[in-house]
Parts: structure tokens; sequence; C-alpha cells
């Protein structure tokens, strides 16, 4: 049964085209009915004005129209019935979440995502994997077509600029990088102070080592440099010999050293070699891994970890996304100790 709004004929209309700097009136006309039907001005099953008293009431052009119809029933937004017309779809609500690369954790964190959404929110997940061009085709090509934003920022430094095509209030930044907008939202881990806490708290294991040696090369990580000053800080803080190392080196690998590893593929290569030099994981040699995973909790009788909570990351993500409210958080990081160390 379909809702008939004569929108345009009530003398102060519901839905307003807003004519925005650069858009198009076929962009204008596309991103007026979405920002209707994600403000719940106009709501599944809303019949909508036909081509042409849209025409009629707009200025716009038959053919404008008609096309920015196509455009809505392309995404899914508006749907059509002989002799009904065009209505808003019963699905309309729908969530642009773009991580940087599939990984254990992020798969948690997009687990927890969507555990905590209804079942009628769409969510399409893309990957950007750090390239510049692939990160802004992807959010220039969603532009309009979502209800909100969940963008996993391309690097540390600020808020990419492509991002300030999209409502602020619609935006959620996750992870990193440091909102130009104070309207933002965003959810991010503090890669520098909350790391040298969790080291201070893992001290006295730490110490049981003659050496620190960090395995991280920012070339093969997107994970910023401000770990290296960080943990290097630590160590001459206690007197803890450091190194930093590009890769693991099966030549120079040494018993009485704790390796603080970035990357799953190091941390791999770290266990592999222990084993063939028969040191023992957490006596000889010790491991501290960034980023805690499933996997983590069980190889080598557990690794501990200096990792923020994904899953608390995805549940806070869809809370802003159904609660629609301002969200301005720096997540906890946790030390979690196992046999690793």
């Amino acid at each position: 049964m379909f809702r008939h709004l004569f929108l345009f004929d009530m003398p102060k209309p519901n839905l307003k085209i807003d004519g925005q700097a650069g858009q198009t009136k076929l962009q204008q006309l596309v991103h007026s009915i979405t920002e209707a039907i994600s403000h719940g001005t106009l709501k599944a099953g809303d019949l909508l004005p036909s081509v042409n008293q849209l025409s009629r009431n707009t200025g716009f052009s038959r053919d404008t129209v008609f096309k920015a119809y196509n455009i809505l029933k392309q995404r899914n937004v508006v749907e059509s019935a002989p002799m009904k017309g065009y209505y808003v779809a019963g699905e309309s609500f729908k969530v642009f979440m773009l991580l940087d690369d599939f990984s254990a954790f992020k798969e948690q964190l997009y687990q927890s995502f969507r555990k905590n959404l209804p079942d009628s929110y769409a969510v399409d997940l893309l990957f950007h994997h750090y390239n510049p061009g692939v990160f802004k085709q992807l959010v220039e090509n969603s532009l309009g077509r979502y209800s909100m934003y969940i963008v996993m920022n391309i690097d540390e430094e600020g808020m990419d600029p492509v991002l300030q095509k999209i409502d602020p209030n619609k935006l959620l930044l996750l992870d990193m990088g440091t909102p130009d907008n104070e309207k933002v939202n965003y959810l991010l881990q503090d890669f520098n102070e909350s790391l040298v806490g969790c080291m201070e708290q893992g001290l006295e294991h730490l110490k049981k080592y003659n050496r620190l040696v960090l395995v991280y090369d920012h070339k093969s990580t997107p994970h910023p440099e401000v770990i290296v000053d960080a943990v290097e800080t630590f160590c001459k803080r206690h007197s803890i010999p450091f190194k930093r190392t590009n890769k693991v080196a099966p030549d120079n690998f040494e018993a009485g050293t704790v390796y603080f590893v970035v990357r799953d593929a190091d941390l791999v290569e770290v266990i592999k070699t222990c084993r063939s030099n028969n040191f023992e994981l957490g006596k000889d040699v010790g491991v501290l891994s960034y980023n805690d995973t499933p996997m983590k909790q069980i190889v080598g009788g557990g690794i501990s970890v200096i990792s923020t909570d994904f899953e608390e990351m995805g549940h806070e993500a869809a809370l802003f996304v159904k609660n629609k409210q301002k969200i301005a958080r720096v997540l906890p990081t946790s030390l979690i100790l196992r046999e690793s160390i």
C-alpha cells in the first residue's frame, strides 16, 4: 500500500532541492532525494512525484528527472511499479565502510560492526590497500549514495581532502588520522603515549632480556613511524639496549633478545627462526606483537600483544550509525601478556 505525498504541491514542501556549488541539476536532485530518505522526511513505501510533476515544480527538464530516478533505482534507493509510479524502496539505509585491508583484526572489527546493526541496514565493505588513487576514487564514487560513511583513513597525517566532500555528521573516521574539521566524528588509536604506557606495564618482563629489537620497515607497513621514537624513548629510559631492523635476519638472530614486531609476516619469521635455532619462545627469545588476533592467543603458547580492542571499535561505530550522535574518542590501547615474553 503506497502513501501518496504531494510533496511539491504543499505550501511548504517537505523535500528541498539543495543547489550545492559544483553540482549539476541531476546531482542536486539525486542528492536531495537521498538526503530526504536519510533524514526520515521520506520513508519506505512513500510515493514520489511523477516525472512531470517533479519537472514542473523544480523547473528541471523531464529528462533530468527521469535520469535521476533511474540512478536512484540502480542504487536500490527507489523502485517503480506500473500504474503506481516511483516510490522509496523498502531497504533504503545503506552504509559505506572503507577499510585499509582485510586482516584478522579488521575482520573482528567488521563482524562486530555488522552484528550490532539492524538486519535491514545494508553495508558495502570496500578496501583501499593504502593506494591514494583507489582511496580517492572509491570515496568519490560513494558520494550521495549512502546514509552513513565509515572510513579508515589512509595515513596518520591529517584527513584526506576528499573526505571533506562528505557531510561531517555522516562521516566516522577510524583508526588513524587527525581530523582537520572539528565537526568530524572519529574513533582512533594512540600510537605514541599509550604504546609507551603499555610497555611500562610490561617492564618487568622486558627487562629479562639483554636487548630489544624493533622489526619495522615503514615501506612495508602503514603503521605510523612514531612507533620508532616511542620504543626507543622507552628503552633509553630503562637502559635497555635498542636496535631497529627492517626485517628478521636469521644470521643476527640472538638469544636473550625480545623482538617487537608490527607485521604478522615478521612474527611468523621470528617463530620459524626460533624453532630452527632450538630457542624456546618466552625464555631464550621474547616476542611482543602489535594488534591482537585469535591466532595470537594460541600460537607458541600465546603471543603477547599491544592492541586496541577492534571489537569495541566495531561496536562503537555501529552505535554511531544507529544513533547518529557525535563521537570523538581515542580508544585505549592495552598490553595483553602471554607466554611469549
